[in-house]
């Protein structure tokens, strides 16, 4: 497997561990691929898809988004980029929102209150 979209490789969504669990939920990549059309600024992936065991590692919720591959993490270490990376979240229709001094995580899981920002 190679590209998903223009912005996006199967690489990134694969769990951080080595492991090769992956989980790609189309209705997220799509919306992200509209916020980084937006952006006109790469994204960089932290975190997608997590095995249980790598969640658990990185001190990851229990129930975590990143184990249904419904939740990114993606790196934002300014204040300009944070500003400008939830803004172009926020106009492709997402609606939860964890912000930290780093990245900027969002997720689409449809089992958690939404709308929803809070700070890590």
């Amino acid at each position: 497997m190679g590209d998903l979209t223009r912005h996006f490789s199967v690489s990134e969504v694969k769990c951080p561990c080595g492991c090769g669990e992956i989980s790609i939920n189309l209705d997220l990549l799509k919306m992200l691929e509209v916020a980084r059309t937006i952006a006109h600024i790469p994204f960089i992936i932290n975190s997608w898809c997590r095995c249980k065991k790598h969640n658990k590692a990185v001190r990851g919720v229990v129930g975590s988004s990143h184990l249904k591959g419904l939740a990114v993490d993606i790196e934002a270490d300014t204040v300009a980029k944070r500003r400008l990376i939830y803004n172009a979240l926020k106009q492709a229709g997402f609606a939860r929102f964890g912000i930290g001094n780093s990245f900027i995580h969002v997720d689409i899981d449809d089992k958690k209150t939404s709308p929803a920002t809070w700070r890590y």
